[in-house]
């Protein structure tokens, strides 16, 4: 055993490293992403940011709607995106335990019973006879160098992608599922308002024809408000069409068809913002975000494939043995006399090949600084998410703000105009202008209303989803058998030859 640990101690190519977080304290450039307290308000729900808080698994209960809660638990138990993720998973696992076996020795065994009938020839008659053979053949491959060690850190690597990839696809799901209900309750309020502008505006325009039956109005007025409501009218169906679309939308991340949608949505003003929002540590969201997991992992792949490369190049030895035996009857099949044997060791090393094995070898260092850049891009794009929906819930409170005063400044204007037509202080193209003014006025106040349950999605997506907090990975998404040394970071104490952590930029060989 100490000769084995001695012959296979050595580990060419590279130690991976995790790259350092970016050495920031906040995401925006004026300290909003860290202060503590910050409130935004549309006068009935405030929120404020929460520098350092965790974020909850479950992040979609914090608004308080349980066919919300409904619609999220039917899309993960459902939708095959989910179950294609866990099976890729598994599969990684399978395949990075079965690249484990490499390590070990190689073992065969074959048995046969030949019946043969010999021609006669001279004196000898024709013979018939049995003959039995049983073999055993071991072969093992000295992982002296540590190409094999290697070839399986990366297998484990890829796991780890797919486990990341199977994180992201969770995260996708329940957030886009989220904001689809929100934008079919943002589109449902659209369309009641617009039904309540229509219905006031028809019985406007039907008490203007009476005025002009009377001959107390001319028929401009009257020409001038069927207008009106031709045109509040002709918005209806293109939201209702958006309308139909999102719950077709809808549908499919339940995992539904568009026929079997029931009718259930979320009602816009039963829902409640969530309060605190949290605001994770710069440092911290580069160990939360599944896509910068699943570049770590890519990387951590890329790192390894390096120290296969370079294993590649270095001499190839191996050990194989074989035991026979052959017998004429079964009794003597284990007689000292049948028996043969063989043991034999080789050594391979490449002398000549064009350059093959080099130039492989600086194609893998070339990809890992490739899936290195890949993920700097991606931290920076992760950072520039969360700032984004930083930005994006500081300005969508003042908007709804505003929002809500221009659409009561409009109602009021509104009820001006309509008591001036009758006394005849105004006309109607007035009224009507008031008409389209508060219509817009209340379009928009429900859009901004809407945006800012959306952007709140926005956050919690940005952060990560909170998947570090949740326990509920199905058994398809485990490995079957305790992978054991070679498990990948989050499953056993790293050893020397799959440290997680990059430091250095260029690979160096060792």
């Amino acid at each position: 055993m100490s000769t084995f640990l001695a012959l296979s101690g050595c580990t060419v190519g590279p130690d991976f490293k995790i790259p350092y977080a970016p050495d920031v304290s906040g995401y925006t450039n004026d300290g909003l992403g860290k202060t503590v307290g910050a409130t935004v308000s549309d006068g009935r729900q405030a929120q404020r940011f929460v520098m350092g808080s965790d974020v909850n698994p479950a992040w979609w209960s914090l608004f308080q709607s349980k066919q919300m809660n409904a619609f999220v638990e039917e899309a993960i138990r459902n939708h095959p995106d989910v179950a294609a993720a866990q099976y890729a998973l598994r599969a990684a696992r399978e395949t990075a335990i079965a690249e484990q076996g490499g390590l070990l020795p190689q073992v065969s065994a074959s048995a046969s019973s030949t019946r043969e009938r010999t021609a006669a020839s001279g004196s000898s008659p024709a013979s018939i006879y049995t003959l039995h053979n049983a073999s055993v053949d071991v072969s093992y491959s000295l992982d002296i160098f540590g190409g094999t060690r290697r070839q399986i850190e990366a297998k484990w690597a890829a796991a780890e992608y797919q486990r990341f990839e199977l994180e992201a696809t969770y995260l996708s799901l329940t957030a886009n599922v989220v904001t689809s209900a929100l934008t079919d309750a943002s589109l449902s309020a659209q369309i009641a308002a617009t039904q309540d502008i229509i219905r006031l505006q028809r019985d406007q325009l039907q008490r203007i024809q009476q005025q002009f039956n009377l001959g107390a109005v001319p028929a401009s007025d009257v020409l001038s408000q069927q207008s009106t409501l031709a045109q509040t009218e002709a918005t209806l169906p293109s939201l209702q069409k958006q309308r139909a679309q999102t719950r077709n939308e809808l549908m499919a991340y339940l995992g539904r068809l568009p026929s079997q949608d029931r009718g259930e949505s979320v009602r816009l003003a039963d829902l409640r913002l969530p309060q605190a929002l949290p605001v994770s540590l710069p440092s911290a969201l580069v160990r939360q975000r599944p896509d910068i997991r699943a570049a770590e992992a890519t990387l951590h792949e890329a790192t390894a494939s390096v120290g296969v490369s370079i294993a590649n190049m270095l001499p190839q030895i191996s050990l194989s043995g074989s035991y026979s035996t052959s017998a004429s009857t079964p009794s003597d099949l284990f007689s000292a006399n049948s028996i043969a044997w063989s043991v034999a060791g080789s050594v391979t090393q490449k002398l000549l090949d064009g350059g093959t094995l080099f130039h492989t070898k600086e194609a893998s260092v070339a990809t890992f600084e490739q899936d290195l850049a890949k993920y700097k891009s991606t931290v920076i794009s992760a950072f520039q998410d969360v700032a984004n929906s930083l930005r994006a819930i500081q300005y969508d409170a003042k908007a709804l703000q505003a929002q809500t005063a221009a659409e009561k400044a409009a109602q009021a204007s509104l009820t001006m105009a309509e008591e001036q037509y009758k006394t005849g202080a105004v006309d109607y193209p007035t009224v009507s202008s008031a008409q389209q003014t508060y219509q817009n006025a209340v379009i928009s106040r429900v859009k901004a209303q809407a945006t800012r349950y959306t952007d709140t999605v926005a956050l919690y997506q940005s952060l990560g989803g909170g998947w570090w907090n949740r326990q509920d990975e199905t058994a398809l998404s485990r490995p079957r058998v305790q992978p054991g040394r070679f498990a990948g970071p989050d499953s056993v104490p790293a050893t020397n030859a799959t440290t997680t952590d990059i430091k250095n930029k260029k690979v160096q060989e060792q």
